[in-house]
């Protein structure tokens, strides 16, 4: 076999070890955020700790589980058969729903073979308010429990007490036994066939191969990059947090540069952070460089440590895109993310302009809702999709998640039968999308009625200024947040809230329409 024929071999295996390991998570989980909308991710990574391979779930998830696996590693000395987690966005990247899971996977004579991860949204670890992601939070201790780096298996076998305390943090504890369970599982089904991988290739050869693989990636980004022009391009966009300091929101900047074989993000330039969860910590905002990379340099380049060599990203500690302890970080990695693609985008359209698209929907529509009070405990949580922009090649998708966010929706059916609600509307946001030669895709109409008293948390964005069109295409429609209380007044919402609902009470999200792109045809 040729070493071309080799490496794809070993990547689509690689690959599909990280897909089986989502198969198992999505089929053994309890809660409908995992089972249904597939909030989860798996990677597999070498004995050095570097990823080798990655399933096509979640980019926020992926591009910042290698500090997870990091911080786990610089903790413990992980052996075949034990496994970690870390959810301590200061240490090790992951905003606290978000629970990695690290196993080390050795061979029959216990040779380290590398190392199988997985990460789910869990919809509650405790906080001020349902679904760990207060809107008024001001700092991590008001969005859950933190976990730094922490054995769940080791050379003794499983620890109960470890699970006990997670489950115990939580307003929903059934769902969470089940969901760290099936992380469990997921684990499990990675390493099993890790270890049949070796046993067909050898050990020696698959590390070889593992090896082999970045550097594969690493010479096909570089490739792509030689490609471009060389230069220096900047751009600002608006994160929209308002507050005293702040009352027209924070203006993200970056200065983008091309040099041949690399790509350099500064980003030294934006605020310090702020007393708000829209602060992101470093490893979500080189997840959201990587991201804009693969999208315009190689996207069928395997994904994997290797893709990353060529990028170098410049922030300064303390700021909203390299928070630091105790800066509460959880919008930080569902919006600010978001934005991130945004503004990154919008530097290199004048580099790029054949490549580069017209801004989508820029947010995932973050909607929590949970009970209060006495009631029966449950938490709901979804992103919802929305208009991506138009392309210089087609027009924009409807009402679908973009950038960062790679999950389904969570079908009606399965939501009425899981929570004490009831959806009323869920449907395309006619004429939403910018106009253009390629116009973007149209939003969305999401209507959920509460029929028990509960707590609801919006975390959006994109709600003051559309995504912006490009090359003479017109914006795409801003989102709006609506309360319809149950005795008829209608109360537009702000991007971020948190607030108290009665049963009867509805929340209406129309999600934003992509950009278009390009001149709209004549007459239109």
């Amino acid at each position: 076999m040729s070493d071309a024929s080799r490496l794809q071999v070993v990547r689509h295996a690689l690959d599909g070890i990280a897909e089986q390991m989502g198969v198992a998570l999505e089929r053994s989980a309890y809660s409908p955020n995992v089972t249904e909308r597939l909030d989860l991710s798996a990677a597999v990574f070498g004995p050095d700790g570097r990823m080798v391979a990655q399933a096509e779930h979640i980019p926020v998830h992926l591009g910042s589980m290698p500090a997870s696996v990091r911080a786990v590693l610089d903790r413990f000395d992980l052996r075949p058969g034990m496994q970690a987690r870390v959810n301590h966005p200061h240490a090790g990247g992951s905003p606290l729903p978000d629970m990695p899971r690290v196993g080390a996977v050795g061979d029959d004579d216990g040779r380290l073979l590398g190392y199988v991860a997985n990460r789910a949204h869990h919809a509650d670890i405790a906080g001020a308010a349902p679904g760990s992601m207060p809107a008024d939070a001001v700092d991590i201790a008001m969005e859950g429990l933190r976990v730094p780096p922490t054995l769940l298996v080791d050379g003794h076998g499983e620890r109960p007490d470890v699970i006990d305390l997670l489950a115990a943090n939580s307003r929903t504890p059934a769902e969470r036994y089940g969901d760290l369970r099936a992380q469990f599982a997921a684990n499990h089904a990675g390493a099993a066939r890790l270890r049949e991988l070796a046993a067909e290739r050898g050990a020696d050869g698959l590390l070889a191969d593992m090896a082999a693989l970045q550097d594969h990636a690493d010479r096909r980004i570089r490739a792509a990059l030689r490609d471009m022009p060389t230069g220096s391009w900047s751009a600002t966009d608006i994160l929209e947090h308002v507050d005293d300091d702040h009352p027209d929101g924070l203006e993200l900047a970056v200065t983008v540069e091309l040099t041949g074989d690399r790509l350099v993000v500064d980003l030294r330039r934006c605020p310090a952070q702020v007393a708000a969860n829209v602060n992101a910590v470093r490893a979500v905002t080189e997840s959201a460089a990587l991201f804009v990379l693969r999208l315009l340099a190689d996207p069928g380049a395997p994904a994997n440590e290797g893709t990353a060599r060529a990028l170098e990203v410049r922030t300064t500690p303390g700021t909203v895109v390299d928070a630091t302890f105790p800066a509460p970080v959880a919008t930080g990695n569902v919006e600010t993310s978001q934005r991130l693609i945004d503004l990154l985008l919008a530097a290199l359209a004048p580099a790029l302009p054949a490549r580069v698209p017209a801004a989508s929907q820029g947010t995932m529509n973050n909607v929590l809702i949970g009970s209060r009070g006495v009631a029966a405990p449950f938490s709901y949580y979804e992103t919802i999709g929305g208009g991506e922009g138009g392309t210089p090649r087609r027009p924009g998708m409807h009402g679908i998640h973009t950038g960062m966010t790679n999950t389904r929706n969570t079908p009606v059916e399965a939501l009425e039968l899981a929570y004490p609600l009831r959806v009323l509307r869920s449907e395309l946001r006619t004429g939403s999308g910018g106009a253009g030669h390629h116009p973007g895709g149209e939003g969305v109409v999401r209507e959920v009625e509460v029929l028990a008293p509960a707590t609801v948390t919006l975390q959006t964005e994109r709600r003051a200024r559309g995504p912006w069109g490009l090359a003479g295409g017109s914006a795409g429609a801003p989102g709006r947040n609506t309360l319809i209380t149950a005795d008829g007044d209608v109360r537009d919402l702000p991007a971020k809230a948190t607030i108290s609902v009665q049963a009867g009470d509805r929340i209406r999200l129309e999600t934003p329409g992509g950009g278009g792109w390009g001149d709209p045809p004549a007459g239109r």
